[in-house]
């Protein structure tokens, strides 16, 4: 990557962390959002004595209203800023027969609408420019909702639907777009207890994590999951369900339902 500016969300710790240390050894410039501004300015002088680059703190909290706006309005103005990584996000919402109405609402606030509108807000400048990037943090509880809790696997697989489509529409323009689907991965969204209780076979390392899904922006990949073996098995899923399109929408109800429509 050339020296660039990312803004990333969600940048306080875990991921986003992570993904802001990483593109900081590669030249990147940053802008940090999180709801915590000390720990934000702690990494952030951290990434710039080590790395000599510009790290800009933003404390917002993009799960309300004018955290998202303050948000939306740097991205869409500020020509410096040529990434973004949408990685801001919450899980945990437990059984939906016990499900906490203003929790949920958060949830969905947090992971799909704060997704959409910062990418659609900085979506216009970067093909303007005919370059520029845009990463997605989905789940692999995308690929298998009946594994996990109901709404949050539901966000994650909007974000997934939502890159493909960002894809298609961007990429013509030079913008490169990646989802990229994590496993367990060991971070805060995680408490130390209930990862006791997960083999250690299924835990990436939350470096690991995002080392792969660098190496996998590198690659060109769309869609990166860190810990599949091999990725024609995600080709192999995609072409199947390509295969359905051409008779999603026809004028008549197939046979089986015997309407005897003529």
């Amino acid at each position: 990557m050339s020296k660039n500016t990312f803004l990333v969300t969600g940048a306080s710790d875990g991921i986003g962390a992570v993904y802001a240390d990483r593109l900081a050894r590669r030249g990147n410039n940053l802008v940090l959002v999180a709801r915590r501004a000390e720990k934000l300015a702690a990494l952030a002088e951290r990434l710039q004595k080590d790395h000599g680059v510009t790290v800009e703190v933003l404390p917002a909290d993009l799960g309300a209203a004018e955290g998202l706006v303050s948000v939306e309005a740097r991205l869409r103005e500020d020509a410096a800023i040529t990434g973004l990584v949408n990685n801001a996000g919450i899980a945990g919402e437990g059984m939906i027969i016990e499900l906490d109405p203003t929790y949920v609402t958060g949830m969905i606030n947090l992971n799909i609408l704060a997704v959409t509108r910062l990418a659609a807000a900085i979506a216009p400048r970067l093909a303007a420019a005919g370059h520029g990037t845009i990463i997605n943090i989905t789940s692999v509880t995308a690929l298998m909702p009946a594994a996990f809790t109901a709404v949050y696997p539901a966000t994650k697989a909007f974000v997934l639907a939502f890159t493909e489509a960002l894809q298609a529409q961007l990429s013509p323009l030079g913008v490169r777009v990646q989802g990229v689907l994590p496993g367990i991965t060991r971070t805060a969204i995680w408490e130390e207890e209930k990862l006791q209780t997960i083999p250690a076979s299924m835990v990436m390392d939350v470096e690991e994590m995002v080392d792969a899904a660098l190496a996998g922006l590198d690659l060109g990949e769309v869609l990166t999951v860190p810990a599949l073996p091999e990725m024609a098995d995600l080709q192999t899923f995609l072409a199947a369900r390509d295969a359905l399109r051409p008779n999603l929408s026809l004028a008549h109800a197939a046979v089986r339902y015997g309407l005897n429509v003529k």
